[in-house]
């Protein structure tokens, strides 16, 4: 497993070993001993899964605090385009974005600690999106920034969005409750 560091601080790519035989393929996403030799989370305590078609843009979410958590994300069907973006003020990638291309053959894994907005862009026919957390979903607490509004390079001009993703303020508008600690 290689755990690399991404441009924004504290957010990884990982790159499972993929065992591939004549009956198909094994990943291991999750070693406990070597996320905590990484210092990464070990706690998740709600996991579940998206399936979506071609076009269809989910994002960009994160909960607030006192629940915003830890996210891990891969594809395990199909192949998305990625995005983190950086919330927590005095980051000095602050209102940044990395994105990555997430599929299920590569098996890639984002790592998004607590203060990143977290969305996808679906590539393939489908796509089906497997999600880890740390704190348990709180529908209150949970929101996001509008697609569009910090320069994400989206492959499609006008995707498929839920009313609820489309409602969300811009970036310029957020006020962060999120402190970077180094």
């Amino acid at each position: 497993m290689e755990i690399r560091e991404t441009t924004i601080p504290n957010c990884y790519e990982i790159t499972p070993r993929i065992l591939k035989d004549s009956r198909g393929c094994f990943v291991k996403t999750f070693h406990q001993e070597v996320f905590k030799q990484h210092q990464l989370e070990t706690t998740f305590t709600e996991e579940y899964y998206s399936i979506s078609y071609q076009n269809v843009l989910r994002g960009l979410h994160f909960q607030l605090p006192p629940h915003e958590h830890t996210k891990m994300v891969y594809c395990v069907q199909g192949q998305v385009m990625d995005a983190v973006v950086d919330l927590r003020v005095g980051s000095p990638t602050y209102g940044k974005f990395e994105t990555f291309d997430l599929s299920a053959e590569k098996a890639n894994i984002i790592y998004v600690p607590p203060g990143l907005a977290h969305g996808f862009y679906v590539l393939s026919e489908t796509a089906i999106m497997l999600y880890k957390v740390s704190t348990v979903y709180a529908a209150e607490y949970d929101t996001g920034i509008h697609w569009h509004s910090v320069g994400i390079p989206w492959q499609a001009l006008d995707p498929i969005i839920s009313e609820r993703d489309k409602s969300f303020q811009d970036f310029s508008n957020f006020q962060s409750p999120f402190i970077y600690r180094n």
